[in-house]
C-alpha cells in the first residue's frame, strides 16, 4: 500500500514538472520574438527626435549676432542653426542659389532685385527684419561744413548701395541728382557738385579701412559696426528712421514656405528678437516689424 502511494506521488510530480516545462518553453518563444529593449517595432514610422538643420549665410554684425541670439529659441522648436559668416555681399547669394545655404540674411530688397536681375537668379524675400540707417563717416572733419573743395568721398561700388550713398549726399546738400529718389543713381546722374567732390567707388567692406585715405566715406551700418563705429554717435549724417531699405531673410522659391524657414522667420520677428536689437544696438539698428 505504501509502495503504491509513493508511485502515485511520483507520477503527479512528473506531470507537474512537464507542464511547467511547456509553459517556460512558450514564454521563451514569446520573448525571442519580441522587439529588443529600446528598439521600435516599426522603425520606418518612428518619429525622429533629431532637429532640422538650417545653414544660414550672414555678415557678422549685426546679422550673425541676431541669429545667434535667437538660436536657442529655435532649437527648442526643433530647428538648429548653422551660421556661416561672410565678409562680402556676393557669395551669400551665389551659395544660396547653388543650395549650399538654406537662406541668407544681410541684404535689402533693392540689392536683392539687382542681383537677381544680373545673375539670372530668383531668390525671394521671406520677411523684413531690421533697418540699418546708412551713414557718412570721417576721421578728418567733425562736421560736413568742414568738407573742403575737391574733397575725396568714398561710396560703395555696388549699384544699389552706391545709389543710396549718392541720395544721402544729395539730401545733405553736397550734390544734386537728376532724381534723388532713384536707388540706381550713378555718378553720371550728378547734375550739380558745388564742392567739386571727387567721388570714388570702392568695395563696401573696405570702406571703414579707407577712412585714413579719404575725407568722407559713406558706409553700410553692418560694416560700420564691425569697425566699432557707432552710427548714432560717429556718423556726420545718417539716414532717417523711415529708410525703406529693410534687411531681409532671403530663401529660394523651393524652400521659402518650409516649416523650418517659417519658424526662423517667426523667431527673427519675435518680441525677443526686437528686444535684443533695441538693447544691443541702441538705435543704430531699427526693428522693421
Amino acid at each position: 500500500m505504501k509502495k503504491i502511494s509513493l508511485s502515485l506521488l511520483s507520477l503527479v510530480l512528473l506531470v507537474v514538472l512537464a507542464a511547467c516545462g511547456n509553459n517556460n518553453a512558450g514564454n521563451n518563444k514569446e520573448a525571442s520574438t519580441s522587439p529588443a529593449a529600446g528598439s521600435s517595432s516599426s522603425p520606418s514610422t518612428a518619429p525622429s527626435t533629431e532637429p532640422v538643420k538650417l545653414v544660414i549665410g550672414a555678415t557678422s554684425v549685426p546679422h550673425a549676432e541676431i541669429l545667434e541670439a535667437i538660436a536657442p529659441q529655435l532649437e527648442a522648436e526643433g530647428v538648429k542653426l548653422e551660421i556661416k559668416e561672410f565678409t562680402d555681399y556676393v557669395l551669400p547669394n551665389t551659395q544660396l542659389a547653388e543650395k549650399e545655404l538654406d537662406a541668407n540674411f544681410f541684404q535689402h530688397k533693392p540689392y536683392l532685385d539687382d542681383q537677381n536681375q544680373k545673375n539670372g537668379t530668383d531668390l525671394v524675400p521671406v520677411v523684413a527684419v531690421h533697418v540699418e540707417p546708412f551713414g557718412a563717416y570721417s576721421k578728418k572733419i567733425k562736421s560736413v561744413d568742414e568738407l573742403k573743395d575737391g574733397a575725396k568721398v568714398a561710396i560703395p561700388n555696388d549699384a544699389t548701395n552706391g545709389g543710396r550713398a549718392l541720395i544721402l549726399l544729395a539730401k545733405n546738400g553736397l550734390i544734386k541728382l537728376k532724381d534723388d529718389t532713384n536707388i540706381l543713381s550713378t555718378k553720371s546722374d550728378i547734375t550739380e557738385n558745388p564742392k567739386n567732390l571727387k567721388i570714388v567707388e570702392l568695395e563696401a567692406a573696405t570702406l571703414p579701412r579707407m577712412l585714413d585715405e579719404v575725407d568722407l566715406a559713406l558706409i553700410n551700418t553692418n560694416y560700420a559696426l564691425d569697425a566699432k563705429l557707432n552710427p548714432t554717435k560717429d556718423a556726420l549724417f545718417i539716414e532717417s528712421g523711415d529708410s525703406p531699405y529693410a534687411n531681409l531673410l532671403v530663401a529660394r522659391p523651393d524652400n521659402k514656405d518650409s516649416d523650418a524657414i517659417q519658424k526662423l522667420a517667426k523667431a527673427l520677428t519675435s518680441p525677443e528678437a526686437k528686444k535684443f536689437i533695441e538693447d544691443k544696438y541702441q538705435g543704430a539698428i531699427i526693428p522693421a516689424f
